[in-house]
């Protein structure tokens, strides 16, 4: 089962063990990842589920889709970065165990 590694903003780390399928929010929320909301359920339409690519990894999670970076760009409460993602919209696939995710100072 792939896993993904969320790092708060006081450094600390929590790993979290994520079916392939399943969004890195759904993950996120259901093991009470602090800084995650998720209020929309994933439907990538509040954008309180905005998290960083680790640098590492964002080639291979690839840039939002049209309607994700709208919410990014006019939804978002923490600054956009480059590596910005919407994490109701990273679908968990086995080559992304390991996946780092940077958990923004608000949501």
């Amino acid at each position: 089962m792939p896993k993904v590694v969320f790092i708060g903003l006081d450094g600390a780390q929590r790993v979290v063990e994520v079916d392939a399928g399943d969004s890195v929010m759904a993950a996120a929320v259901r093991n009470g990842v602090p800084g995650i909301v998720g209020e929309c359920g994933g439907n990538c339409s509040c954008a309180t589920c905005h998290v960083y690519i680790d640098a590492e990894f964002a080639a291979e999670v690839g840039g939002p889709g049209e309607m994700e970076d709208d919410l990014l760009e006019l939804g978002a409460a923490a600054e956009r970065r480059e590596t910005s993602r919407l994490s109701c919209q990273i679908t968990m696939i086995e080559s992304l165990d390991g996946l780092i995710v940077h958990v923004p100072e608000e949501q």
